[in-house]
């Protein structure tokens, strides 16, 4: 059944923009101004794509993108559903297995985040280089759909080494402040408590979020290259005095929206 949604969808998709891209890209909240940096060929509202969800967060637009990075053919995925909104886990990762199916290589995943790494100050960045599921759930329960891939796929490299990697050398070369750490991904929608960010710190952790781990989960079961970079916006509770809000996370994201336009506009094209 999803496989047959999946197949309708990407038909649709194809019958106005034909072209095969090679990298994919998710912005996450605040971040959707990177699409000015692109050569659009195509936009598509998600409202009007079967089976795709309307966002409902402020700072997600929800458009898919078709256009040019440079020389780079790249979908732009503006804007995600998330699971605190009540989806389910098979409409949260559906964008992701749709444009994976259009042909891409390469998965770039872009969201905010709470910092509590040791020096982490919000307006920085951290490069994700595992992440710690504490969702309560996984993308991939239920039948297994053999279309994508296997049964118990591996998770050992979930984040491509050589695309972090890159990732440093772009962050070093323009001279911008970054952090590389493990991402802590929960339901939401609430921030956590300070004595959860303390677990957190315990096992681990660098930044949390309420995205991206399903779709990374369910971009290694197809078998794509995946790259994914947090915006720290805000401080974890108990980091700092003041109380969290979703518009200091946007905010904080138009801020730093040059620079993290600058930074992912370098990394497409090295792909």
């Amino acid at each position: 059944m999803v496989f047959q949604k999946l197949t309708e969808t990407v038909k649709y998709i194809r019958s106005i923009a034909p072209n095969k891209p090679r990298v994919g890209i998710t912005l996450g909240s605040g971040l959707g101004a990177f699409v000015k940096e692109i050569e659009v060929e195509h936009t598509i509202p998600y409202h009007e794509i079967p089976y795709f969800m309307p966002t409902t967060v402020e700072g997600h637009q929800g458009n898919l993108i078709f256009g040019k990075v440079g020389s780079q053919s790249v979908v732009v995925l503006q804007g995600r559903n998330h699971y605190y909104e009540g989806h389910s886990m098979e409409t949260v990762v559906f964008p992701t297995r749709t444009v994976a199916l259009l042909g891409i290589e390469s998965l770039i995943l872009t969201n905010s985040a709470g910092g509590f790494g040791e020096t982490m100050q919000a307006g920085e960045f951290m490069i994700i280089e595992d992440h710690i599921n504490l969702m309560g759930t996984n993308p991939l329960m239920g039948p297994n759909i053999k279309e994508l891939g296997p049964r118990f796929p591996d998770m050992t490299e979930a984040y491509d080494k050589n695309l972090i990697e890159k990732m440093e050398q772009i962050f070093q070369k323009q001279q911008v402040r970054y952090h590389k750490g493990i991402y802590c991904g929960v339901s939401g929608p609430t921030y956590e408590t300070p004595a959860e960010v303390r677990y957190l710190k315990l096992i681990g952790g660098k930044a949390v979020g309420m995205s991206t781990v399903p779709e990374v989960i369910a971009a290694n079961h197809l078998g794509l290259r995946v790259a994914a970079l947090s915006c720290i916006t805000n401080l974890a509770a108990g980091i700092s005095r003041q109380k969290l809000s979703h518009q200091e996370v946007t905010d904080t994201a138009k801020q730093v929206e040059k620079q993290f336009t600058g930074f992912l506009k370098e990394f497409v094209q090295s792909i």
